[in-house]
């Protein structure tokens, strides 16, 4: 079989060409194909909260969540960590953004002790698109973190936006919630767990 990672110092096997019959065995151990495998998805209306705490956290030590929505009022948003079941709430969160606007304006926003990592600010006419990536999330004896990017567009302009954050406390996060300071977004999202490609 040709060299996929479980064969470091027999570089000689590393042909890159794979049988059919190879591939279907790859593909029943689930070491083949995409790197992306959906967790759920789900449609909201008018919602104050969205919040999800079946992330299969024990598969996977990266997730993607991507989002589309758009707010009915202007809510500045973030996300909130599960840990072991209960939200925290407090002001421990770390994060940092920046973004820039179609007519040439830029700006940045930091914290180190807030109640969520802030992503965007879903106004009332925005459409926006948000991919999130979170790293660490059932590792009980790391910092869960992410980082994030996304587009909002209105009628006559458009802004970019991107940044980071952490939650600075070893500990097991099993679920987050879309935290909203005011008013509701409708949407949807979709959850998938990053798959290791590599065999070990």
């Amino acid at each position: 079989m040709p060299y996929i990672g479980t064969q470091p110092n027999d570089v000689k096997k590393n042909t890159g060409v794979y049988t059919p019959s190879e591939i279907l065995q790859l593909t029943k151990e689930g070491s083949w194909g995409g790197s992306l495998e959906l967790i759920t998805e789900q449609t909201f209306t008018t919602s104050s909260t969205v919040e999800n705490t079946s992330i299969q956290e024990n598969k996977y030590d990266v997730h993607l969540l991507y989002i589309n929505a758009e707010g009915s009022t202007a809510s500045n948003s973030g996300i909130q960590f599960y840990e072991s079941g209960t939200l925290e709430t407090a002001s421990v969160y770390q994060y940092a953004h920046q973004y820039g606007t179609s007519g040439g304006s830029f700006g940045e926003g930091k914290s180190t002790g807030d109640i969520r990592i802030y992503t965007v600010n879903y106004g009332a006419t925005y459409n926006t698109g948000l991919y999130i990536y979170l790293y660490n999330l059932g590792n009980s004896s790391k910092y869960s973190f992410l980082t994030y990017q996304g587009n909002q567009s209105l009628a006559s302009s458009t802004t970019m936006f991107f940044g980071g954050g952490v939650l600075p406390q070893a500990s097991t996060v099993d679920g987050f919630r879309v935290y909203l300071n005011t008013g509701t977004i409708t949407g949807e999202y979709k959850l998938y767990g990053v798959k290791q490609i590599w065999v070990t």
